[in-house]
């Protein structure tokens, strides 16, 4: 299997007309996969992955952990639009954390052959060799790895972990962890030196089994330690002995999403919500921000910023949350932790400090003002890979890295990927779609379907798929802003409550207020396959079956797309149904006037695709003399290769009675979607689902993100401009 690093048009180019703000800002320039890094004649297949990310301190190499190959990965950045590999390197167990010091990278590797029989060992890399110069034993199982300012030390976080299988998790299950400070000698480390400091008896939770997560050394020396389950804050002094230690405390949330129903409902809250917070990094000699991840009990899906002493100065609460619902990026089947914040960075970018938070479920990177660490600023939302885990900020160059954990590919999705951005003065390429200022704030995922207002440019309608099964709707958008505001929302109902049963995969307007929905069943879901007729109001006022000889050929994949034309309905089935020869699907017609039957039929030639590849329709708008469609395949990323839209003329279309010979349509391909797929410089998604013209002949497309699940969260809203 080939793959290649990612870097298309630059996000400058999808604003290209937009003077250029007096305030820079982020945007991807590249993607790396992960599997780019293996040797040649290595089983590329096997999953990899890139976790905590470092950088070399000219700012030219990145080194990221991947513990599925046992392996740290070196990336070039030289050129950081075409990042190139640079191979891996064996660490003879599962790297966790790399610091780097001139040009050694001292990496913490977890040998543990389980949790009780915890160990693990400290190894130096000389990076320009690749090769391993020492090891050191570190008596237990290393997390995370931070470096005095000066280079005079290491500190290293044992954590020791809990088995979850064993007594449901609970704490505590020795042995304990601790904390090793480790001197540094010209560049060496002296494992003879090795000071390891206590961290019992501190906690109130779990006070016998302190699980030092993440730590952070500040200028003068001192440590601040994050003891995750356990809720617990440390500062270690710089003579190594413990200075002072807080708990982590609670928060009260509102304005949540608290239930995993397939509904995205920001009106609940959440009392007493305990930190537990993973990443930490000190903002000065007086201040440190934690990333509220939760592990154990809690988890305040925010950020807060705390004094030493442990009065808290910010509280980030649910309003990054919010804000990442906003943009379509709500893992709805996260509802415990919601977007789980995993990880923070403190650099300043030509004199202005900024703070980076990362989502590891809504893989987003939110990016923050922190001027005045009481009232830190959002300044953006970027997109980045599957499950963002560790960032590295490289403010002499402009550049920003995240790595992205998740290797999909076995369930043929997209595999782990480090993603560059950069900061300059073009606007910001990302979000495309936001329902920012609506109250309630509605949530949405999953766009499958887009319907034009004929009558005011700029204005569609669109509905998202059975993600949000338990609350389907229609909902409002006007693009004539950037980003695109999603303005409302309309339940889809039936007898007054919210319609169930429903897989929407098209709209269409009927021109007297209401709507056509085009709902893919799954029979073994005992979800129909069906078309529903809603009102101005969003009730379904008529539901119609695909005819019993239709249904007898029923496969996995139904109907994706819906037009009317006059009083004749069109549709698109997604793949062949049974009777269908292999490469031919159908376009359904229905006459909505029809007492009986109605319906009638033709086939759509498909493009032949290779492998496991399958090829399908996923779209069907009509628009002046002309039907277009979306003709994709089920690839993703490096594997896409099918993403295009066709058109055939309506005037040559004739279908004919479904137990008829079908004749075949004769399509015309009007754009390759593969480069507009990249335009924002990640990897290409596999479902581009949504198509329509609007009132001033401007064609545009809509992704669908999966609802976050397994998914980068991405949603690309855009405006093809004119097509003829």
């Amino acid at each position: 299997m080939a793959l290649r690093p990612l870097c298309l048009t630059s996000a400058l180019a999808l604003i290209a007309a937009t003077p250029a703000l007096a305030e820079p800002m982020f945007n991807r320039i590249s993607t790396f996969a992960t599997p780019l890094n293996m040797a040649a004649g290595e089983d590329t297949a096997r999953a990899s992955s890139a976790e905590i990310i470092a950088a070399t301190e000219d700012g030219q190499t990145l080194v990221y952990s991947d513990s599925p190959l046992g392996v740290i990965g070196l990336v070039d950045i030289s050129t950081p639009s075409t990042p190139k590999p640079l191979g891996n390197i064996p660490m003879g167990g599962e790297p966790t954390t790399t610091q780097i010091i001139g040009g050694l990278a001292f990496v913490g590797v977890n040998t543990s052959e389980s949790y009780t029989a915890p160990s693990g060992k400290l190894v130096t890399v000389d990076l320009a060799a690749q090769a391993i110069t020492a090891e050191c034993d570190l008596g237990g199982q290393p997390d995370a790895v931070a470096k005095a300012k000066d280079g005079s030390f290491l500190a290293i976080a044992i954590e020791n972990e809990r088995d979850e299988e064993v007594n449901d998790g609970a704490l505590p299950h020795m042995p304990a962890g601790y904390v090793v400070k480790l001197p540094l000698t010209d560049g060496a480390v002296d494992c003879a030196g090795l000071q390891k400091i206590d961290l019992t008896g501190l906690a109130e939770v779990g006070g016998d089994d302190p699980e030092p997560e993440y730590l952070d050394v500040n200028a003068a020396g001192e440590i601040v330690v994050t003891l995750q389950e356990n809720n617990h804050i440390v500062v270690i002094g710089a003579d190594g002995k413990v200075a002072s230690h807080f708990s982590a405390g609670a928060v009260d949330l509102t304005g949540i999403d608290t239930k995993k129903d397939g509904r995205l409902d920001f009106t609940g809250s959440k009392d007493g919500a305990l930190r537990e917070p993973d990443a930490v990094k000190w903002i000065d000699a007086d201040h440190f921000v934690t990333a509220n991840e939760g592990d154990y009990e809690g988890g305040a899906r925010g950020f807060t910023i705390f004094a030493r002493d442990g009065s808290v100065v910010f509280e980030s609460g649910a309003a990054l949350e919010r804000e990442i619902a906003a943009i379509g990026h709500y893992p709805d089947h996260r509802n415990k932790k919601g977007v789980e914040i995993e990880s923070v960075e403190i650099a300043t970018f030509d004199g202005q400090p900024l703070l980076f938070v990362v989502s590891e479920r809504a893989s987003i990177v939110a990016v923050y003002d922190l001027s005045n660490p009481s009232a830190p600023v959002l300044k953006q939302l970027l997109p980045s890979g599957v499950s963002p885990e560790g960032l590295v900020a490289i403010p002499g160059r402009n550049l920003l890295a995240t790595a992205n954990e998740l290797d999909l590919r076995e369930d043929g999705l997209a595999p782990a990927h480090v993603m560059l951005f950069e900061r300059s003065e073009a606007p910001a390429a990302y979000p495309t779609l936001t329902s920012a200022g609506t109250e309630p704030l509605i949530g949405w995922a999953a766009l499958s379907g887009l319907a034009a207002d004929p009558a005011v440019p700029g204005k569609f309608f669109a509905i998202s798929d059975s993600v949000l099964g338990g609350a389907p709707a229609i909902y409002t958008i006007d693009a004539t802003q950037t980003p695109a505001r999603l303005t409302s929302a309309l339940p889809v109902t039936r007898n007054g409550d919210a319609a169930q049963k429903l897989d929407l995969e098209g709209i269409t307007l009927d021109g007297e207020g209401g709507f056509w929905l085009a709902s893919e069943g799954r029979s073994d879901h005992l979800v129909p396959h069906a078309v529903y007729h809603v009102d101005a109001e969003g009730a379904i006022d008529r539901e119609i079956a695909l005819p019993p000889e239709l249904l007898a050929q029923e496969t996995r994949f139904g109907l994706e797309g819906i037009a009317l034309q006059g009083k004749t309905l069109w549709l698109a089935m997604q793949r062949e149904w049974k009777d269908d020869p292999k490469g031919m699907v159908k376009l359904l017609a229905f006459d909505t006037e029809a007492e009986e039957g109605g319906w009638s039929a033709l086939h759509y030639p498909l493009n032949a695709v290779e492998g496991d590849a399958w090829a399908g329709l996923s779209e069907l708008t009509i628009a002046g003399d002309w039907m277009y469609l979306i003709e994709r395949d089920n690839q993703i990323a490096d594997k896409a290769r099918l993403k295009q839209l066709t058109r055939l003329k309506l005037s040559d279309l004739a279908p004919v009675a479904l137990d008829q010979p079908l004749p075949v349509a004769s399509k015309e391909v009007v754009r390759d979607l593969l480069p507009d797929l990249t335009v924002l410089n990640g990897y290409a998604p596999d479902k581009v689902e949504g198509f329509a013209i609007d009132a001033a002949g401007d064609a545009w497309f809509v992704t669908d993100n999966d609802g976050v699940d397994d998914s980068s969260g991405e949603t690309l809203l855009r405006n093809l401009g004119k097509l003829d």
